[in-house]
């Protein structure tokens, strides 16, 4: 859910369709582009330390990207062979051509990676509107899917956090042009301080250097022309996906998972209730839970160590693989 980026990165021409600017990398990481029918996905990579390691997928939130995950990566890279990928729309991933932006579209986009690059089952990771789009490939293909690692998961909530509401209402048709319209002379300074206030449990735990680097990205991302439509039409994917009952709604398909699951919450999260961590635990049938009192929305990206060890001793359960 988050626009923030990390420290330490340098700013390379990507591979994908054009941007207003170089979409940035961090050291050792590489980017390219997937082209799939209708559908042309950027996936960011960092090399294993050696050959053989089992495949990670790591799904980013709404209005974040695979940027989101490179502060996690690293501290996985002994372990797994991971890729983060841009959901479309997101990231440097241009709009798909169909223009669904459904928490189902984004699972087949997903699963539709998986499937063209043969690397399934994979270490699945989601964080936020990332967590409803990977529960749903865990639900129904649970043949690509090794463990599930879900970091404050978009469940549906009956009572929603009253701080999570002005993204919701980005779902209302109209609405996203009114605000790009009422906020077109905030500064990228202004529009990421409000992001990082909320979606980080402390927002002083971004050092200048990564504060100035979102700043640049803010600016990048805003100047795309795609990018309320893909904001606005991601957040209503989220609202439709709270209302769906029967087999397709989020919760019963949480049931379906056949995966081990790793479950991480924060305490001040402003966006998903801590409160859900309980529920999640019950809904996932093989799972285990970490709670991190002091952590926002974005776990991996304040307390990358503690995510990294949950997800090891999960692996440690499967025998490491």
């Amino acid at each position: 859910m988050s626009s923030t980026e990390l420290p330490g990165v340098r700013a390379v021409a990507a591979a994908a369709s054009p941007a207003v600017s170089a979409v940035r990398v961090a050291e050792g990481e590489e980017l390219r582009a997937v082209a799939l029918p209708g559908l042309t996905l950027t996936v960011r990579s960092r090399p294993p330390e050696r050959t053989g390691l089992p495949p990670a997928l790591f799904v980013h939130g709404l209005g974040g990207s695979s940027q989101n995950w490179s502060a996690l990566t690293p501290l996985l890279q002994d372990v797994v062979d991971g890729e983060a990928v841009d959901l479309p729309g997101f990231g440097d991933s241009p709009p798909p051509d169909d223009g669904n932006y459904s928490v189902t579209g984004h699972a087949r986009a997903v699963i539709r990676f998986l499937d063209a690059e043969e690397r399934g089952p994979v270490h699945l990771f989601g964080n936020s509107l990332g967590g409803a789009v990977a529960t749903r490939v865990a639900a129904v293909r649970p043949d690509l899917v090794r463990t599930l690692t879900l970091v404050s998961p978009a469940l549906p909530e009956i009572r929603v956090q009253r701080s999570a509401l002005p993204t919701g209402l980005l779902a209302v048709p109209g609405v996203a042009g009114l605000f790009a319209r009422m906020t077109r002379d905030w500064s990228a300074e202004d529009r990421t301080r409000g992001v990082m206030a909320l979606c980080y449990g402390d927002p002083g735990r971004v050092s200048e250097a990564g504060f100035r680097e979102a700043v640049a990205e803010m600016e990048r991302r805003t100047g795309l022309p795609y990018f309320w439509d893909a904001m606005a039409r991601s957040a209503r994917g989220i609202v439709d996906a709270y209302t769906l009952g029967g087999q397709h709604g989020l919760w019963r398909q949480a049931e379906r998972v056949l995966a081990p699951t790793q479950l991480v919450y924060g305490g001040r999260d402003q966006l998903v209730s801590y409160r859900m961590a309980r529920k999640a635990s019950a809904a996932f049938r093989d799972s285990r839970l970490l709670t991190l009192p002091d952590a926002g929305h974005v776990a991996m990206m304040e307390y990358p160590e503690a995510v990294a060890q949950a997800f090891r001793e999960l692996l440690d359960e499967r025998g490491g693989s």
